[in-house]
């Protein structure tokens, strides 16, 4: 559904969407989807946090696993 979703043109559509796929979300939620940036991909420091890489975002400590 994502794929579905990033097709979208406003907030009514992708309400229509939603519930066409068995997914119920508010105006309020699909106007913030609507909002956010679809062409944005997280940089390399992001993707390693989210796989579980990384301590946290802004390490500086050197004896970190991630840094050291």
């Amino acid at each position: 559904m994502p794929e579905k979703a990033m097709k979208c043109k406003d907030a009514d559509e992708l309400m229509a969407l939603a519930k066409a796929e068995g997914f119920d979300i508010t105006r309020e939620e699909a106007e913030a989807y609507m909002a956010e940036p679809a062409d944005v991909e997280p940089d390399s420091g992001q993707l390693k946090n989210v796989a579980g890489g990384g301590c946290c975002p802004d390490c500086k400590n050197d004896e970190c696993f991630e840094n050291g």
